[in-house]
C-alpha cells in the first residue's frame, strides 16, 4: 500500500475525488496519508478534517525559497510514496523533483500540449480554450518534472465545448467529465505500477 501526499491550494474539489475514489475502492494501492496546503484557511483542509486526514500548512511566506525544501522534510517525515498535485499553484523545483522523479503527478484542465505551461492555471485555462474556439478540450494527468506542465502524460479526457459556455462552465464540466474521473485512476495507476 503506498502512502500519498496530495497538495493543494484551494477548495479541494480534486482531493475530495481521490478520498472518494479511496473509500470506494477505485484507489486500492494508496492511501491518502496527509493532505498539505500552500494557504491558510482553504477548504481543502477542512475536507481533508472531515475525512479524517491529516493535514499541514507549509506558505512561502513563512518559508520563502525554501518552500521546496520544507515541503520535501515534511513528506518524507510522513514516508510519502507519491505526491498528487490537486489545485497546487506553486512551481515545485529543486531537490523535491529529483526525490520524487515520476513520483509526483499533476492535473492540469486542457488537453497537453494545448492551453498549458507558464501562465494557464484555473479559470485562465478555460478562457483561453474559449477565446482560440476549439471544439473539444479536457483534462491530463502528468508527472512533474521541471518543465512546467512538461512532463510524460499518464492520463488524457476529452470533453466537448458546447454552445453559450462562459469559462466557469466550462470548467465545471471538465472538472465533472475529466478532472474527477480521471485523477484517482491515475493515482491508482502510478500506486500499483510503484
Amino acid at each position: 500500500m503506498k502512502k500519498i501526499g496530495v497538495l493543494v491550494s484551494g477548495g479541494g474539489t480534486n482531493l475530495q475525488a481521490l478520498i472518494d475514489a479511496e473509500k470506494s475502492g477505485i484507489i486500492k494501492s494508496g492511501k491518502i496519508v496527509t493532505v498539505v496546503s500552500n494557504k491558510e484557511g482553504v477548504y481543502a483542509l477542512q475536507r481533508a478534517k472531515n475525512a479524517g486526514i491529516e493535514s499541514a500548512v507549509i506558505t512561502r511566506k513563512e518559508h520563502g525559497a525554501a518552500l521546496c525544501d520544507k515541503i520535501l522534510e515534511y513528506l518524507k517525515e510522513k514516508q510519502v510514496d507519491v505526491v498528487v498535485l490537486a489545485g497546487f499553484l506553486a512551481i515545485l523545483e529543486g531537490k523535491l523533483l529529483e526525490e520524487y522523479k515520476d513520483r509526483i503527478i499533476n492535473i492540469h484542465p486542457s488537453l497537453i500540449p494545448s492551453f498549458c505551461g507558464d501562465g494557464f492555471y484555473g479559470l485562465k485555462v478555460h478562457e483561453a480554450a474559449l477565446e482560440k474556439g476549439v471544439k473539444v478540450t479536457g483534462a491530463t494527468v502528468h508527472f512533474v518534472n521541471e518543465i512546467t506542465d512538461g512532463g510524460k502524460i499518464i492520463m488524457q479526457k476529452a470533453v466537448y465545448i458546447e454552445d453559450g459556455d462562459t469559462p466557469e462552465i466550462l470548467q465545471k464540466r471538465v472538472m465533472e467529465q475529466a478532472e474527477w474521473e480521471i485523477l484517482p485512476l491515475a493515482v491508482e495507476k502510478v500506486c500499483s505500477e510503484l
